[in-house]
């Protein structure tokens, strides 16, 4: 079944005003200055949206945030975790004081395609691997090369807001695939090839998935290499959530299908090792046949003028990156899962939510609202900010990622304050639900 709605918030701004002539800013003198209209008051982002519903917190409950994907506050994650030596080595030692080269320490980009490689056929080089200020530069960098004003991108529906804002400032359209609920969140690849044209400069996709939690097959993803291939388009693997996956699930690198068309893979230390503010990201090109070269040397030009990670967080990549944390990760995994466990069975017990498809990686899930069994509510946003206003918890309207009438629920804390929280949720739901006495 595709998603309940073809719109959002975000496409609705778009549809408004986006990008549209914009009233020059008044300055002291009268005189007055343009700025870009993609930028205007008007639009939409995870993070204004946040803000916005955190000014209506229940002064009389503490806060229990489900909004925002950042584990590494809480010290149940912690376990194992030891990335401190390789930096403060590289601090005492003052090598890396200097400027770093453009496209990153070769010796960390060697430890970035040794990992990616792992289990991929072809592998990834050194020189094709780009260190980055996080997985959003890697993201603005992919866009910047890739397309060029008039193009159009193909994005997943729900999404991840950075990419059509990153579309919106490059002048390029942002076409929306739409993943089914209840097929897992796979993609409906007839309906790729009806939106791809001539101008299409890539397919994103973003596994494991934020925000649906889905985690696809060898078959899925060799199915959507296939079809790119037939576009003739490179697709651009959203991996930040890389082997970040539970329940039976196996991550596979988008780059094992690069035989069959090119692969740029986005990756971060902020998920996977809970580095979120260490800001370091890259991208990763796989391009067997050589299709995508000029790509390359695209990339290298806009790495040469733009600013890179920090040197002295490029200097301990090889040691974080290394086979010496196993313990981190399983415990990670391991809260994590139950976390989902508790929360999944909870949804599972409110008549007015519904998760169609249980995550199988990344820290999300969706969730559907019935807002017929409820009154006061109409739609997501209003659930949102009626939760928080009553029962201080944040959760994400599905319309701010595409989905009108859904949540996004965030399970990457600790399993006894997301039951707490799951108590307020089922509170909320109670206390709003339509009698069925009503209804008749």
């Amino acid at each position: 079944m595709a998603p309940t709605s073809q719109g959002s918030v975000v496409s609705e701004n778009k549809n408004n005003a986006a990008c549209m002539p914009n009233k020059p800013a008044p300055t002291a003198n009268g005189a007055t200055v343009k700025f870009n209209p993609c930028l205007s008051e008007n639009k939409t982002s995870i993070r204004g949206v946040v803000a916005q519903l955190l000014a209506m917190v229940n002064p009389e409950k503490p806060l229990i945030s489900l909004g925002v994907g950042d584990a590494s506050s809480f010290p149940c994650f912690r376990k194992g975790k030891d990335f401190s030596d390789s930096l403060l080595a590289a601090v005492s030692s003052s090598m890396f004081d200097c400027y770093p080269p453009s496209y990153g320490f070769p010796f960390a980009r060697r430890a970035v395609a040794e990992f990616l490689s792992k289990g991929v056929k072809h592998g990834i080089r050194e020189d094709s691997v780009y260190l980055t200020v996080g997985g959003t530069q890697a993201i603005q960098v992919c866009l910047t090369v890739l397309a060029s004003p008039g193009s159009n991108l193909l994005l997943p529906r729900p999404g991840f807001p950075p990419y059509e804002t990153a579309c919106e400032l490059a002048g390029v359209e942002a076409r929306y695939y739409d993943l089914a609920p209840r097929r897992g969140w796979e993609m409906d690849l007839s309906q790729l090839r009806s939106l791809a044209d001539a101008n299409t400069a890539g397919l994103v996709i973003i596994n494991p998935n934020n925000p649906c939690g889905a985690v696809y097959s060898s078959t899925h993803l060799q199915q959507i290499a296939e079809t790119a291939r037939d576009l003739n388009i490179p697709i651009i693997a959203d991996e930040i959530y890389g082997h970040m996956v539970f329940g039976g699930s196996r991550f596979i690198p988008m780059a094992s299908f690069a035989h069959l068309t090119p692969v740029i893979t986005i990756g971060a230390l902020s998920k996977r090792w809970m580095l979120p503010g260490w800001r370091l990201g890259w991208l990763a090109i796989c391009d067997p046949h050589g299709l995508i070269k000029q790509v390359k040397v695209a990339t290298e030009m806009l790495m040469n003028v733009t600013s890179g990670p920090a040197s002295v967080i490029q200097a301990a990549v090889p040691g974080i990156l290394s086979d010496s944390h196993e313990e981190f990760h399983r415990n990670v995994l391991t809260v994590l899962e139950s976390s989902l466990d508790a929360l999944y069975a909870r949804i599972g017990q409110i008549e007015v939510l519904q998760c169609h498809s249980r995550p199988q990686g990344s820290m999300f899930m969706m969730v559907e609202i019935n807002t017929t069994l409820m009154f006061g509510i109409e739609n997501d946003m209003d659930f949102a900010k009626e939760l928080i206003r009553e029962e201080s918890v944040l959760v994400l309207p599905g319309s701010v990622i595409g989905l009108k009438n859904w949540i996004r629920i965030f399970f990457g804390i600790p399993a006894d304050v997301l039951r707490e929280a799951c108590d307020r949720i089922e509170s909320f739901c109670k206390r709003r639900q339509i009698k069925s006495s009503s209804i008749l």
